[in-house]
């Protein structure tokens, strides 16, 4: 990590600023949440409102009692590895930064006062009693991924797979080096060596000699049900093995290859593409199984089933921590930290707690539906809908997001390069060419957003798209008025 990073990365799940001047008491309440969620790092000689560097030289009595904040004021203390950056603070001076890096913890990690907080984004949160509890018992099967694996010994260890590994990261000791001193990979006790679970997944010759379900199966489906029996309709059966990178690209690039795609000539004169499945939203959901996944349960691995009109990623594992269908898309807990930081050196993660709500606001965009989510008994089924089934769908304008038929006037040519499908179709209801919008739904951000199975938030950013090209305008007050059309779209 360099001054420049600092400077410029957001706060997030896992990295924060603080000034030298925080309070110690202040201080323990992001190191403990980080502790109880996926660990993380935090700048101390920064401030975190402006970015400015402050440096942490010069006030040694400050920075001592800054070093002592993880022992004398976090409940139980955490473990916490600190390494001094070298900078030019804001004066121009010589000074340094401190970084304190924060592990996740198997422990739950209250400060003084008996408050326990859990690190939700780039918030500290304070848990009430019942969160604090459903947290302590997560703790207990969280950290399976740190367990030993019997039997397993350095032998079964693929070193050219963690010489790539401390490349990626520009790790500057050798691979066994990082195995011994990082993470817990190798531990020796008693003079001999044991190799955890995330090593064994991560970094083993064969991962599934020791955890033969930990792999991921494509099951296609011909139609929409599952069927048993006589009646029994799967196409496709393909499992995929090897370690947890290994399974990811494979399963991406096999879903690649049975992704519809639909190309046809569009009234801009170019050729469109479309996919019934857009590709981010395919390798989120395997990178997402993979990473959360209960590797200690052994009866069953990852299912993707594919039907006609949807995909279903069936994980292993109750919803970890804090998280709930309800609450998925903003509220994070890895089950499995060093896994999903693994993923993220090699991009496939882009940043702790994003992934979910990413697909979310991109699909939104798209004018898609967004996945839903259950549990049911111990597997956590996530459902993706095909944006379309059948090419008769893919005609430009020919439905709207309910199913309803959108007329389009000859003489109107729209510009898809310039305006998302949805943005279309909003413009010609607006223009009145649509007659089969349904009855009492208002032409308003509301209505608009209740044909279209999107949020009003998203609905206003395209109506005020729309309104920017002249193509829209709004009359009236902000209660009673409405939006009208302005011009023909034109090429």
């Amino acid at each position: 990590m360099t001054i420049e990073d600092i400077q410029t990365r957001k706060e997030s799940q896992t990295f924060d600023c603080k000034s030298l001047q925080i309070e110690p008491k202040a201080l323990a309440i992001p190191i403990v949440a980080m502790a109880n969620a996926d660990g993380g790092v935090l700048a101390i000689g920064v401030s975190d409102k402006t970015r400015r560097i402050e440096g942490v030289n010069g006030n040694e009595e400050r920075l001592n009692e800054i070093l002592r904040v993880p022992f004398d004021f976090c409940n139980p203390s955490v473990r916490v590895r600190c390494e001094y950056l070298p900078c030019t603070d804001h004066e121009g001076h010589d000074n340094r930064i401190l970084l304190m890096h924060i592990p996740a913890s198997g422990q739950l990690h209250t400060n003084q006062a008996d408050e326990c907080f859990m690190r939700v984004g780039d918030k500290s949160k304070k848990l009430n009693f019942e969160e604090r509890m459903q947290l302590l018992y997560d703790k207990g099967e969280r950290y399976y991924e740190d367990k030993d694996v019997y039997g397993a010994t350095i032998n079964d260890v693929d070193m050219n797979l963690v010489i790539d590994y401390v490349n990626v990261i520009d790790y500057g000791k050798s691979a066994m080096e990082y195995l011994l001193e990082n993470n817990d990979f190798v531990t020796e006790a008693d003079g001999k060596q044991k190799i955890s679970t995330a090593c064994i997944l991560l970094f083993g010759k064969n991962p599934q000699r020791f955890f033969p379900r930990a792999r991921t199966r494509f099951i296609r489906y011909e139609g929409t049900e599952e069927k048993v029996g006589t009646e029994m309709n799967v196409v496709k059966d393909v499992t995929f093995e090897g370690a947890i990178l290994q399974q990811v690209q494979r399963t991406i690039d096999y879903l690649e290859t049975q992704v519809r795609e639909h190309t046809y000539l569009g009234q801009d004169g170019l050729f469109v593409t479309n996919r019934n499945y857009p590709k981010f939203a395919i390798q989120e959901m395997v990178v997402n199984s993979c990473c959360h996944r209960a590797y200690n349960i052994k009866g069953t691995e990852i299912q993707i089933k594919m039907f006609d009109d949807r995909l279903v990623f069936e994980t292993p594992g109750d919803l970890p921590g804090l998280v709930r269908p309800d609450n998925i898309r903003h509220t994070h807990f890895s089950r499995n930290p060093k896994i999903a930081q693994y993923l993220k050196a090699y991009k496939y993660v882009k940043e702790f707690g994003e992934g979910i709500d990413r697909i979310c606001n991109e699909l939104e965009t798209r004018g898609s539906a967004i996945p839903t989510f259950h549990i049911n008994a111990f597997i956590l089924k996530a459902t993706l809908k095909a944006e379309w089934t059948t090419e008769k769908e893919l005609s430009p304008l020919s439905t709207s997001q309910n199913g309803d038929t959108v007329n389009v006037p000859e003489n109107d040519t729209i510009n898809l390069s310039q305006l998302t499908e949805r943005q279309v179709k909003i413009y010609h209801i607006i223009k009145g060419d649509t007659i089969n919008v349904p009855i009492n739904v208002p032409i308003n951000a509301s209505g608009l957003a209740t044909i279209f199975n999107v949020s009003e938030k998203t609905i206003k950013r395209d109506l005020y798209i729309l309104r920017d090209l002249n193509l829209i305008k709004y009359v009236g007050s902000n209660k009673t008025g409405h939006w009208e059309a302005v011009n023909l779209i034109k090429k």
